[in-house]
């Protein structure tokens, strides 16, 4: 067999049959027809701020709108500082002011969708991150109207990829779903990974190669990403998502005590 023959081969067993189990499996489920009128309200994920005097970092993932879910996710943050009363979300969007502040519930359904924790801090180590994820959300260069794009970036995912990147205690990765998060916000196309454990080349976003300790091995081609988890083992496809075990960049985090029974209320 050829290079090339190869090379088409592993495209579509890892990039094209992905993406077209992922388009099935959302006309089965039938999710995003009716965007405009989707439940947005509170998934329970976080405990009654005003009850709760521990500072709280998460961060939030949760399929797109429409036909866009098929193969990415819309990325959040969510802080609250020990002793404030309400959580402060954070959302980088095409619509409004490109930093969206508050403009929905801190964990509430994406359009219908629940949420995936993808990171979460409790206590003491949610008070060090808080000052230097509000400095690099303060600073985050794309913040201008019409700063937003949403393919290759910089898009929603850009914009927490971009404050994990100043905060070196965040031992995770974004989902290999979170289109974006590979675009080269401060303008270097060869840098260190956001965990520091590797290297990262991306070509204006449009492709790229990961390797790194915490990210894996992942392989950006037009956004989609396909890779492996060697740290923890498991398989990364375009669309599906990750497959294999979880750890620090799944639903437990090692900076958190274990997440909250989903409290009763809008979470606020």
């Amino acid at each position: 067999m050829s290079i090339l023959k190869a090379g088409l081969l592993l495209f579509a067993l890892f990039f094209v049959l992905p993406l077209g189990i992922s388009a099935a499996l959302h006309r089965f489920r039938g999710v995003g027809a009716d965007w405009w009128t989707a439940d947005r309200s509170s998934a329970g994920l976080l405990p009654p701020a005003a009850q709760h005097r521990d500072a709280v970092v998460r961060i939030f993932a949760a399929p797109t709108v429409r036909w866009r879910g098929i193969f990415a996710v819309h990325c959040w943050i969510v802080l609250k500082p020990e002793g404030a009363s309400a959580y402060t979300r954070y959302d980088y969007t095409a619509w409004g002011d490109p930093i969206r502040v508050n403009g929905f519930a801190p964990d509430g359904r994406w359009f219908g969708r629940v949420p995936e924790t993808v990171f979460a801090a409790d206590g003491p180590a949610a008070s060090a991150l808080i000052p230097r994820m509000q400095a690099a959300i303060a600073g985050y260069a794309w913040r201008n109207q019409g700063d937003y794009r949403a393919w290759p970036g910089p898009n929603s995912n850009t914009f927490v990829a971009a404050v994990m990147d100043a905060v070196a205690e965040i031992p995770i990765t974004l989902p290999p779903t979170a289109i974006g998060k590979d675009y080269p916000y401060d303008g270097r196309w060869l840098r260190l990974t956001p965990s520091g454990t590797g290297l990262r080349l991306t070509l204006g976003g449009y492709a790229g190669l990961t390797l790194g300790w915490v990210e894996g091995i992942e392989v950006n081609i037009l956004g989609a990403v396909a890779g492996v988890d060697i740290r923890r083992p498991a398989l990364k496809l375009p669309g599906l998502g990750r497959f294999g075990l979880r750890g620090p960049d799944g639903a437990s985090n090692p900076l958190s005590p274990p997440l909250y029974p989903a409290p009763p209320g809008d979470g606020r």
